[in-house]
């Protein structure tokens, strides 16, 4: 496995930020990554709950570097995407379906393809239910560790829903899920260990909050995980049989924050469909200790190859 040098901790030249408005006016921060010379296509890649550009910078440049354009941003709420007082907008994911809906049909209109989208958690949830509610025309698409179902291990998730909802209903779902320090928990915590392997990688979003702390969105409310739950029953057997487009999942059998057997029954699901599973590894796949995040990146590449020489 090739193994590369990268600054995690600076933006690439090249790579220009610019301001895209939503359908409702909303700001959100992008960025673009051209290449220069002929391209191989366009990669539009989404992240999670509390991620932001810088966070997958690493993964950006790799794809970037195997001929690729490619674009990112922050989610409605997130990162610099914080609309215009600078506070943090609603977790309102049938919202931020509209988002990614319209963002797509700009980035194609003004991109070369094959278009292709990679999706990280939460922005893996929102790309699947944006493909069979809305079904815009991209070539193919890749999540990884998507939030299909929360893992709310051993509360079962039917439990966790309910407590999350009657929680809601009875004033508390701005309250958060659970208690955190004000200090943002360091290397060798349990939130690292869920997270990645890589301390390095750990210390770099740490490194980020510190220069941004708008970055640090903290932990999830009981509303938040309401609309989550909600969101993810919406994802039913019949609309995923309506997605005919390429997919790769990408999980891990040890992942805390979603569920595992909710990504392999998606697999089977999905008409056309592959699915990657490692056995060790957390959340974050592809800021993994590299022997499990080269092997990730590679897998998209060669489906990606493959798929799209079709």
């Amino acid at each position: 496995m090739q193994r590369e040098t990268f600054d995690r901790r600076a933006f690439p030249t090249g790579a220009a930020l610019s301001r895209w408005a939503a359908p409702d006016g909303w700001s959100y921060r992008r960025m673009d990554w051209p290449k220069r010379g002929k391209a191989r296509g366009s990669l539009l890649f989404a992240g999670g709950r509390g991620d932001f550009i810088e966070k997958y910078l690493e993964a950006c440049a790799w794809w970037h570097g195997r001929g690729w354009n490619v674009t990112s941003f922050d989610w409605r709420g997130q990162g610099d995407s914080r609309g215009p007082s600078g506070t943090a907008g609603p977790d309102d994911l049938d919202l931020m379906v509209d988002d990614l809906e319209a963002l797509i049909a700009e980035w194609k209109a003004r991109t070369p393809g094959p278009h292709v989208v990679v999706a990280h958690s939460m922005g893996g949830h929102l790309l699947l239910r944006t493909l069979a509610e809305r079904k815009p025309e991209i070539d193919a698409a890749v999540l990884i560790a998507p939030m299909l179902m929360i893992n709310s291990a051993p509360l079962p998730s039917v439990a966790a829903w309910g407590v999350s909802s009657f929680l809601s209903m009875v004033g508390l779902g701005s309250q958060p899920v659970w208690q955190q320090g004000r200090r943002p928990a360091p290397v060798g915590t349990s939130r690292q260990t869920i997270l990645t392997a890589s301390p390095e990688r750990y210390e770099d979003e740490l490194w980020w909050w510190k220069k941004h702390p708008g970055y640090n969105l903290g932990v999830p409310s009981w509303g938040w995980l309401d609309r989550a739950y909600r969101s993810c029953a919406a994802l039913t057997p019949e609309r995923l049989a309506t997605v005919k487009l390429p997919i790769l999942l990408i999980g891990s059998e040890r992942d805390r924050l979603v569920s595992a057997a909710a990504i392999r029954r998606a697999a089977a699901q999905l008409p056309d469909s592959e699915l990657l599973m490692f056995d060790d590894s957390g959340h974050e796949i592809l800021r993994e200790a590299d022997e499990v995040r080269l092997a990730a990146l590679e897998r998209i590449d060669s489906f990606l190859e493959e798929r799209l020489a079709r």
